[in-house]
């Protein structure tokens, strides 16, 4: 029987290209989210663990297909959050996201890259989160660039709209991907927590 290699995700792809998101992957255990690409394979997965630290409620790692761990990352009750490289929370600080604004329709966070404002007194917003958690949609920008959205899978004459899979766009850019998926899971996560259990919700048609 025929075997295949484990799926790897462009980094610098010239042409916009989607990951579907989704709690309910054949190839994970219920309940872990999981982002595969076209043909179900899965190139990204999160799991979620207890923590014991002072300052964080539950850490999630994103890990790739292989299960290599990638980016731990880490709540504060204030809103905030802490991307580290790997499965390492005391250092190799990779990010920082500060939450600054929580409505029903409208959640905003912004991006601190660690890399790109050490030595600055003040730090530099390197991306912007936008978006609603009860649609599941979010944007992704960089400056006034779009890195990457989420978006429902709505489908033609349906008048409900799963929210147990939905898509993630990327669009061209030199940005890590893992990066890129990382914060969209610090959105989903950030939200009210009715937002995250709901699995559909009515749309006009």
């Amino acid at each position: 029987m025929a075997t295949t290699s484990a799926p790897v995700y462009p980094a610098n792809t010239p042409i916009p290209f989607d990951l579907f998101v989704s709690k309910k992957h054949r190839a994970l255990p219920r309940g872990v989210l999981g982002f595969a690409d076209s043909s179900g394979n899965i190139v990204f997965k999160v799991n979620r663990q207890d923590s014991k630290s002072s300052f964080s409620h539950a850490k999630a790692i994103l890990l790739d297909s292989a299960g290599n761990p990638l980016i731990s990352l880490y709540p504060h009750n204030d809103g905030s959050w802490q991307g580290f490289k790997g499965d390492d929370g005391d250092k190799n600080l990779i990010f920082k996201v500060q939450r600054v604004l929580t409505k029903f329709t409208r959640t905003e966070l912004e991006v601190f890259l660690v890399s790109e404002n050490q030595g600055q007194g003040e730090l530099t917003c390197d991306f912007k989160v936008i978006g609603c958690h009860f649609q599941r949609s979010c944007t992704i920008y960089k400056v006034d660039s779009i890195v990457a959205q989420t978006s429902l899978m709505h489908k033609l004459r349906k008048i409900c709209v799963s929210r147990s899979k939905f898509r993630l766009t990327m669009f061209p850019s030199l940005e890590d991907p893992s990066l890129v998926v990382a914060l969209v899971v610090i959105f989903l996560f950030s939200g009210p927590k009715k937002f995250q259990v709901l699995d559909k919700i009515p749309i006009s048609i």
